[in-house]
């Protein structure tokens, strides 16, 4: 069956991120589905979900994992990291340690996936604004300081989710198009003799996960 999900240019796998019960699932649920669990159970190894958006005038196709939090997944998830180009890094703005050990996560996605890897830090759970434990300026001033994006979000009223994951994408997107660019300068030699025609690089685009920043 042809539908209109399944047309499209890019595939972009993106990883989410983060300690366990930071809600991770709720964010790809809500981007999804627009639906939110108040009874989500904690992920067990990986799922995942995808989204079709327009990105300039490309049809971009979202591959979103959701990878578990608890440690004794972690043998599990570790090999999703493979092939991701974009992750969001999820803490929870009134548990403060899940916020802590921030680092140790990015330690883990910057062994396991590439370097150019588009990374945004999220800090979610606004509508719980009453308990913050979690300074948004202080969240803020170590994703700059990390080379981070960065946005607090609220799974439950659907505040920010749309732009966390549409800026990621964006994000992937115009580093796509800017290595593509540079590729095309410096091989203006060898590609003068493949036909103007070719369809090689769509089919390229066409195959899941397959694009290396």
């Amino acid at each position: 069956m042809g539908s209109a999900e399944e047309d499209y240019n890019f595939v972009f796998k993106v990883v989410l991120i983060g300690e366990s019960g930071v809600g991770k699932t709720n964010l790809l649920s809500r981007f999804t589905r627009n639906e939110f669990n108040h009874d989500s159970r904690t992920t067990i190894g990986v799922e995942f979900s995808t989204r079709t958006i327009l990105v300039g005038d490309a049809v971009v196709k979202a591959q979103i994992w959701d990878t578990a939090g608890l440690e004794r997944y972690r043998a599990i998830t570790s090999a999703y990291y493979r092939g991701a180009v974009g992750a969001l890094v999820v803490f929870d703005i009134t548990k403060h340690q899940t916020y802590d050990v921030v680092d140790r996560w990015l330690k883990e996605l910057y062994d396991h996936a590439e370097a150019s890897i588009v990374v945004m830090l999220v800090g979610n759970k606004t509508d719980l604004a009453q308990a913050r434990e979690v300074p948004m300026e202080e969240a803020k001033m170590f994703a700059d300081n990390n080379g981070l994006l960065f946005v607090e979000t609220s799974a439950l009223d659907s505040t920010n989710v749309e732009e966390a994951f549409e800026t990621i994408l964006k994000e992937i997107f115009y580093k796509v198009q800017k290595q593509k660019q540079r590729s095309s300068q410096s091989n203006t030699v060898s590609l003068a003799s493949e036909s103007p025609t070719s369809t090689a690089p769509a089919q390229a685009e066409r195959r899941p996960c397959c694009v290396a920043l």
